[in-house]
């Protein structure tokens, strides 16, 4: 009689040894179109309109990270604009509390998406409005509330844009991806989840004291 291990190690063999079914390999097809198809409603459109550089994939808040961001806005008033709202959840938490919000999606489909939440939910444009545009583009000096959810690949890039722009008394926040050399005034959350507020006029005001590198050939003593 054959040992049991030997029996085992055959019947395994013969498993790995038979074809795939048709209809498993069907349903892995369909699987990975779908998951194509996804990308290319929600993704897509966007990065056609962007350059290489500022690409950045739609990614939704988590409720933890929403929370955070909460914290870091309490008590702060004024207009307050998404970069990159996607869904509009963060919108619609910060119009909440009373700020007037404005979302910026470069993708049409997610933008429509929002508006029409927006709708049932009968928030009205002038609390949560959803536009469909390039913020790049977009002077953004009428905000004093900024957030952002984007990719580490820009954050110096919006960096310059926003001490471009911003008034002093603005205040940005960055989900998961820090600004590089920026000084935080405050931070939530850990993880995925944490968040991070910049007072415009301190990060002026630091960046202003911090001596600029000189050029290599004049460092040498």
């Amino acid at each position: 009689m054959d040992d049991i291990d030997v029996i085992l190690q055959d019947k395994r063999l013969r498993l790995l040894q038979q074809p795939l079914s048709p209809i498993f390999t069907a349903s892995t097809g369909a699987l990975l179109l779908g998951v194509y198809r996804l990308w290319t409603v929600f993704a897509l459109p966007g990065f056609r309109k962007v350059p290489v550089n500022l690409k950045v994939p739609f990614l939704p808040s988590g409720k933890t990270q929403t929370q955070n961001v909460m914290k870091l806005l309490r008590g702060r008033r004024g207009c307050l604009v998404d970069l990159g709202s996607g869904d509009g959840r963060l919108v619609f938490a910060a119009s909440h509390v009373g700020l007037r919000c404005t979302g910026y999606e470069i993708n049409f489909i997610l933008t429509t998406s929002a508006q029409v939440r927006a709708w049932w939910r009968g928030v009205p444009p002038s609390s949560a409005s959803f536009v469909s545009r390039d913020f790049w583009k977009t002077d953004l000096s009428d905000y004093n509330n900024v957030t952002a959810f984007l990719a580490p690949g820009v954050m110096d890039v919006l960096g310059e844009k926003l001490l471009k722009e911003l008034p002093d008394e603005a205040r940005v926040i960055a989900c998961r991806f820090p600004f590089p050399d920026w000084p935080c005034s405050a931070s939530e959350g850990q993880g995925l989840d944490q968040v991070w507020a910049y007072d415009m006029g301190a990060v002026r005001g630091c960046l202003l004291r911090t001596p600029m590198p000189l050029p290599k050939a004049e460092t040498q003593c």
